[in-house]
């Protein structure tokens, strides 16, 4: 089949090309990494950078609301006092500005001051004739006070004050008038210079002090964090500092608070792999003791053979050569079993569904040659129904050929053993049980029989103190208990035999028949 590369046209690169490219396709990953102190001083500046604008723009709003005040006030007090010159002389308004008043209100070294006054029907009195004329909305809100508002006049941006002035103010004309109030518009306007000037003041005032600020703010927040974060840093050269074999819990107490939940984790990791560590140099130690045994009588036993002259001593050399091997190979394959069944877990290998009874009775055939060989009567009660669980069909033979080992060899010449698989519905519950006709086990010493290489004193079968251990790491792991009882049936008190019961949770046959269906 040709290459999908030969497909496009692409040809293949030489192999330094091709490692280096491997290399560079690494290293994004390797750029994944972020830094906690990167991370925090990206979140503090971040919204320190996004605010900084904000407030330029609010100050500047500011500082026009400031510098409008003080020219309105002087705008509201020139309009007020013009507006009093006005009156009504024979039906015709007339405004009694003298000269000098006139020089003063325009007297403005910066801006253009206008002023304007209209009589009743929009008629020009006296002021600038082009100054722009208020709404009618205006108008009608205007009687009596003074409003202000923004326009334009000759091309400028201009502020104007205006009210309006009753012609017929006197009581007397109120009284004798039945008519409408006669109406009289006076306004007063300036261009925006000395506001724009005093609100760029303002700004200066307070923008031009936060660039030497945000430098500063900036600075500390590096210093804040660096001094922040420098626990993490001595953690870590204390962690470098020690040994390679130093699992001791790291002291929590010279760790800030918030640091304190991951050292605690980690010092929770320390003495699980330190445990774990602890018990596979007890088991490596322990397997290299029992296997001095088996190999020293192998190496004696040859060395005998090849100094024996007689066939018939040859031979029987060469039995206990044939027998000292089949005990170590029983020996290795407990220890494999025994490894194996430790890293064994349910995230390694999951659970599936499992009929109990089936894989029971599987096993046993299994060993039903080896219980001929000895003369034992091995049988396998089935119940009438299935019994799922959920767990390593692999773990659970092993665990029951180490229950059926262990009951072939300690029962006698025409013993029984018998295999049964139960369940209880009301609570939930299976059972695998192994029943034998041995000698038992005495109660005191039913909790050491599972202990790796224990050995009950004046026991004359062969055997090496690891089939119980291996049942109850993988009971352990199928979250089930295992139970040592007398054999119920025995009918021989110097025999009374043994019941071990293997209890697991059971699935519920609903979940079973869907699962089928």
């Amino acid at each position: 089949m040709p290459d999908a590369r030969d497909a496009v046209g692409v040809s293949s690169p030489p192999p330094t090309k091709g490692k280096r490219r491997a290399a560079i396709a690494t290293q994004p990953e390797e750029r994944i990494q972020r830094s906690l102190f990167g991370e925090i001083l990206d979140w503090m500046l971040a919204p320190l950078l996004l605010l900084w604008p904000m407030s330029i723009a609010i100050t500047y709003l500011i500082a026009q609301s400031i510098a409008n005040q003080p020219f309105d006030r002087a705008l509201e007090d020139s309009v007020t006092v013009l507006a009093q010159q006005v009156s009504e002389v024979n039906g015709k308004t007339v405004a009694r500005l003298p000269v000098s008043a006139r020089d003063l209100l325009r007297a403005d070294d910066i801006d253009n001051i206008y002023f304007q006054i209209t009589g009743p029907r929009g008629e020009f009195v006296e002021g600038d004739r082009d100054m722009p004329q208020p709404t009618t909305e205006d108008d009608k809100l205007t009687i009596g006070t003074v409003l202000f508002r923004n326009d334009i006049l000759h091309g400028n941006d201009v502020r104007i004050a205006y009210t309006q002035v009753d012609l017929r103010r006197t009581s007397e004309q109120r009284a004798t008038s039945s008519k409408e109030p006669r109406l009289a518009t006076v306004q007063v306007g300036e261009t925006l210079e000395k506001r724009a000037q005093l609100a760029n003041e303002i700004i200066k005032g307070v923008i031009l002090p936060q660039f030497v600020i945000l430098p500063v703010a900036l600075a500390l927040v590096w210093f804040a964090l660096s001094r922040g974060l420098s626990p993490l840093s001595e953690l870590q050269q204390r962690i470098r500092a020690r040994r390679p074999d130093d699992l001791s819990p790291i002291d929590s107490g010279q760790v800030p608070e918030e640091i304190s939940p991951l050292v605690r984790s980690l010092n929770d990791m320390l003495a699980r792999l330190s445990q774990t560590i602890a018990l596979q140099k007890r088991f490596i130690a322990d397997a290299a003791h029992q296997m001095k045994t088996p190999l020293a009588g192998m190496r004696m036993q040859s060395e005998l053979a090849l100094r024996q002259t007689d066939q018939a001593d040859v031979h029987r050399s060469l039995e206990q050569l044939a027998k000292s091997s089949e005990s170590a190979t029983r020996l290795v394959n407990q220890l494999l079993s025994l490894a194996r069944a430790e890293n064994q877990t349910p995230e390694t290998s999951p659970f599936q569904p499992i009929e109990l009874s089936e894989l029971a009775r599987t096993v046993v055939q299994d060993w039903v040659p080896m219980s001929f060989s000895q003369r034992i009567d091995l049988g396998f009660e089935q119940p009438g129904h299935p019994i799922m669980i959920a767990g390593n069909a692999i773990m659970l033979r092993e665990l029951l050929s180490n229950l059926l080992d262990n009951a072939l060899h300690y029962t006698p010449p025409l013993g029984s053993v018998t295999v049964r698989a139960r369940d209880d519905d009301e609570t939930g519950l299976a059972f695998l049980e192994v029943e034998d006709t041995g000698p038992g086990i005495a109660p005191g010493e039913r909790n050491h029989v599972f202990e790796r290489f224990y050995r009950i004193l004046g026991t004359h079968a062969a055997g090496s103190g690891l089939g119980l251990a291996i049942v109850r790491e993988i009971a352990q792991q199928h979250d089930a208990t295992v139970e040592i009882l007398n054999n119920p049936r025995s009918q021989d008190p110097k025999a009374p035999g043994c019941l071990f019961r293997v209890t697991l949770p059971m699935t519920p046959r609903q979940i079973y028949i869907d699962d089928i269906g």
